[in-house]
């Protein structure tokens, strides 16, 4: 009896590429490409609209006002006193470093005792819930009476922003670990308290990282909500005296600079998330 051959398929030959599921996948060249090609598009919308409008306090071109964002980068605004374009940003970005990181480790401190001790969440989510829908900037009225236009104001309204976006993430994510992972850790002899440091919150913090990001966006809606109003620096009291004084180019470098602070700080953030979560890498 002879024996056949059977042949075998090349691709039974040569495993299978596994993917694991929420890997991260490499940018190709062409989703880069159409990024590029939607700034460029927007800029050159923004550039017709401004010379069919032919007004440069209305809408300004692109580039009078890459001309006056580079200007204020060396001249001072409001001239003799102020500051530069630069300086203003950092004068904004101190002030949402310190409320928004204070605010960062106030709500994942709280969401981590809400998600561990059933009484306290019981206590607490009803005030977070009655106070999660009011803006930000309802209480800044308030504050400048309180604490007056010095930096405290503007320190407790980035916390009113932040804390509760912070407490809402943290215990969702917490709430998302799987249970074996917590049981196992006990079963260790792990205390409470580690099994939350060392277990669950190391799970949980991509999806916290997430909620840093939105708090973050947060943060800069309330710091230059109150920089427009109660402020001698900062990138929004820059916007607001340029606008009273009909100097748009300048309003609108303050919001590309706004925009290009956030930009860093949001990558930033994720390059933190890429760092800790393996699925992204």
């Amino acid at each position: 009896m002879s024996s056949q051959t059977i042949p075998t398929s090349r691709a039974a030959e040569e495993p299978a590429q596994l993917t694991l599921p929420g890997a991260r996948r490499t940018a190709s060249p062409s989703r880069l490409l159409y990024g590029v090609a939607g700034i460029v598009l927007a800029l050159l919308l923004w550039e017709a609209l401004a010379y069919l409008k032919n007004d440069a306090v209305l809408l300004p071109t692109v580039q009078e006002t890459a001309k006056t964002f580079w200007e204020y980068m060396g001249t001072r605004y409001p001239a003799v006193v102020g500051k530069t374009l630069w300086q203003h940003a950092l004068v904004s970005v101190a002030r949402i470093a310190v409320g928004w990181g204070v605010g960062v480790l106030i709500g994942i401190a709280v969401g981590g005792l809400m998600a561990s001790v059933p009484l306290l969440r019981h206590l607490v989510d009803p005030l977070i819930e009655i106070t999660r829908p009011l803006p930000p900037l309802a209480f800044i009225p308030l504050f400048i009476v309180w604490f007056g236009i010095g930096e405290t104001s503007k320190f407790l309204l980035i916390l009113v922003g932040v804390v509760p976006i912070m407490i809402i993430a943290t215990v969702s994510a917490l709430d998302a670990v799987p249970k074996e992972l917590e049981q196992a850790a006990r079963s260790l002899g792990a205390t409470p308290f580690w099994t939350l440091v060392t277990v669950r919150l190391r799970s949980a913090l991509p999806a916290i990282i997430t909620g840093m990001r939105l708090a973050m966006g947060g943060a800069w809606t309330s710091i230059v909500a109150v920089e427009l109003i109660a402020a001698t620096a900062g990138l929004g009291y820059l916007i607001n005296n340029a606008g009273v004084n009909l100097q748009t180019p300048l309003v609108l470098s303050g919001i590309v600079t706004i925009s290009i602070v956030g930009i860093g700080f949001d990558s930033l953030l994720r390059l933190f998330h890429r760092s800790i979560d393996p699925t992204r890498r």
